[in-house]
């Protein structure tokens, strides 16, 4: 409790008179130093103790312990020039704290209560040290050993200084449900498979090749990330020839992380869940552009009836939702996120909210993109956006954050989470990963494509994101970065990110929070990016390990972030959350919070 918003507003006209002249409710300080300070106290109650001694009752102005002070008669001491109500000044001691277990989410007040205008100040416990601002790496913090020797000198001191433990949660029906990664599923440029992905991520390998079809001659750039394997080839005939490329990349990977989650192959029924409790959640931008052009094309040599009826079902960007709710039969809902490069990382934010509110129990959630077709490169490449850097080096022609960085590298893939409420996972007994935390949203409203430079958009996200998970910037232990490789993308991100996360208390750039982006080993997965990204983030907190960033041999200039290169690096215990983001064309930005468990 804070005694000094009780106190009236003193002024203080220091000035100099006798022990004896003094009177109950006078602010004294016994000498012209403790004035300067601003060390007083109020004279309680007076009592000669001989004819030249005087007994003087004192006790600090917002409240405190009594003590006695015996001074000359003719002893000078100052007084403050105004009298208080003696009986208004409480009388409070602080308890001493050394047997008190202190746990993080505990608080410390600690008031200087012989200042007439102190004020109380407030630390948090969290990671096992005391912050004054959760939200600052730079601002002042001590130990349990401080907090306990505050408390036992406080009254000799002149403070008066309280704990408060942690509050406890009662359980409520209307608290949002916590939610849980059990599932992982990935199909992309690094090959099929989760496995594949984590694996070449650490080895700090790229899937970036040459485009060796006939269609892509005469482009200005024909390097992409593209999935190794045919993903018809991997999928039943018949089911393969009614699924655009995206829509195949993402029932691969929802199958994949259904299996991981620990249900049976086939879905619901096969797994004895309720389909109407279970959602699909999909980003996409165009999900396959490469469908409807080929409609066009059929239609220009063979008129209308070489037009395939499934055109128009395999070219909407749902189709990627809509097919893997057939194939796990998954009847709860089949949503689509269309939020340029955001979407993958929107729509795993949306299924954390219709898992939360009880609108579902699990979701597969993610993105699938399959838009390496001529005239999107071609498009890309109009726009001066794509990288005119080849593979021949073997070094990545994707490099974010790098000196030498010389735009995006345009990719395909799929990237699946299984999300669910927590009680669900537990009741079956499922392996969990992390918690799904949290999730920001933002819009730039800046410019149709360019990123707003300032970064504000994106430092709005990242702010909401903590917010929503209940976090705090001092629980950031790293950061998945969206870092497309262009100088404007790569320079608001950073940007954002040292306005958000500060420095550290040592002064380090990006307040040392270790940072890596996986373009270089992706290229832009485009709707899928979000998706797949979450997907290492899970395993970066899963395992406790940050791939490197591809292609980054040195950092350009105003980037000013501890970007993880050349090796992998163990991911810091002093935190437990991981942010990714996404940010896409027309000022789209996303963030999701994972938490470790």
């Amino acid at each position: 409790m804070s005694y000094s918003s009780e106190m009236p507003e003193v002024p203080i006209h220091p000035h100099t008179v006798t022990a004896a002249e003094v009177v109950p409710g006078d602010l004294v300080a016994l000498t012209p130093e403790a004035a300067d300070r601003r060390q007083w106290c109020v004279v309680m109650h007076t009592l000669p103790e001989s004819p030249e001694t005087i007994r003087v009752t004192l006790r600090p102005p917002l409240g405190g312990v009594d003590h006695d002070e015996v001074l000359r008669r003719e002893q000078e001491v100052v007084v403050a020039g105004r009298r208080l109500d003696e009986a208004a000044v409480p009388a409070v001691t602080s308890p001493r704290l050394d047997a008190v277990e202190f746990r993080d989410g505990d608080t410390v007040t600690r008031l200087r209560a012989v200042d007439p205008q102190g004020v109380e100040v407030t630390y948090r416990r969290r990671w096992g040290v005391w912050h004054l601002d959760l939200d600052s790496r730079t601002s002042g913090t001590v130990s349990d050993d401080d907090v306990r020797g505050w408390a036992a000198d406080a009254d000799r001191a002149g403070y008066v200084v309280r704990h408060h433990a942690r509050p406890a949660h009662a359980p409520s029906a209307t608290v949002p449900r916590r939610v849980v990664v059990t599932g992982l599923g990935a199909l992309t440029p690094l090959g099929a498979g989760v496995d594949e992905l984590w694996r070449g991520l650490l080895d700090g390998r790229h899937g970036i090749r040459e485009l060796a079809g006939e269609e892509f001659a005469g482009l200005p750039v024909r390097v992409a990330g593209v999935v190794p394997v045919d993903p018809a080839a991997l999928l039943p005939r018949a089911a393969a020839r009614r699924m655009n490329r995206s829509a195949q990349f993402a029932v691969l990977a929802a199958r994949e992380a259904w299996g991981d989650a620990g249900f049976a192959e086939g879905g619901t029924r096969e797994s004895g869940i309720d389909p109407e409790r279970v959602g699909v959640s999909l980003g996409a931008i165009l999900g396959d552009a490469s469908v409807l052009v080929g409609g066009d094309r059929r239609l220009r040599e063979k008129g209308p009836r070489g037009v395939s009826p499934l055109t128009t079902p395999m070219t909407v960007p749902s189709q990627a939702a809509s097919q893997v709710s057939l194939d796990l039969h998954i009847t709860g809902e089949a949503r689509t996120v269309t939020s340029a490069c955001a979407s993958g990382t929107e729509a795993i934010g949306e299924a954390i909210d219709r898992i939360r509110y009880g609108r579902v129990d699990v979701a597969l959630a993610g993105g699938a993109e399959a838009v390496v077709t001529p005239a999107i490169m071609a498009s890309f490449a109009a726009m001066r956006a794509l990288s005119d850097l080849g593979t021949e080096d073997g070094v990545s022609p994707s490099r974010p954050f790098a000196k030498d960085r010389a735009g995006f590298v345009n990719g395909e893939g799929a990237g699946v989470l299984v999300l669910e409420a927590e009680e669900h996972a537990r009741a079956r007994g499922a392996r969990i990963y992390c918690e799904a935390a949290g999730w920001g949203l933002s819009a730039d409203a800046h410019h149709m494509a360019a990123p707003d430079p300032s970064g504000g958009g994106v430092a709005l996200a990242l702010r909401r994101a903590l917010w929503d998970a209940g976090g705090h910037v001092v629980d950031v232990v790293h950061v998945n970065a969206h870092a497309t490789a262009t100088v404007e993308g790569d320079l608001a991100e950073a940007g954002a990110l040292r306005t958000v996360l500060g420095e550290g208390p040592d002064g380090s750039v990006g307040a040392g929070v270790p940072v890596t982006a996986l373009k270089g080993h992706l290229g832009h997965l485009q709707g899928a990016a979000g998706g797949v990204e979450a997907v290492a983030a899970v395993l970066t907190l899963h395992n406790g390990v940050v791939p490197p960033t591809v292609g980054c041999a040195e950092l350009g200039e105003g980037i000013g972030l501890d970007v993880v290169t050349g090796a992998p690096r163990a991911l810091p215990d002093g935190g437990d959350l991981v942010l990714s983001n996404s940010f896409g064309f027309g000022g789209h930005n996303a963030v999701l919070a994972l938490r470790r468990v």
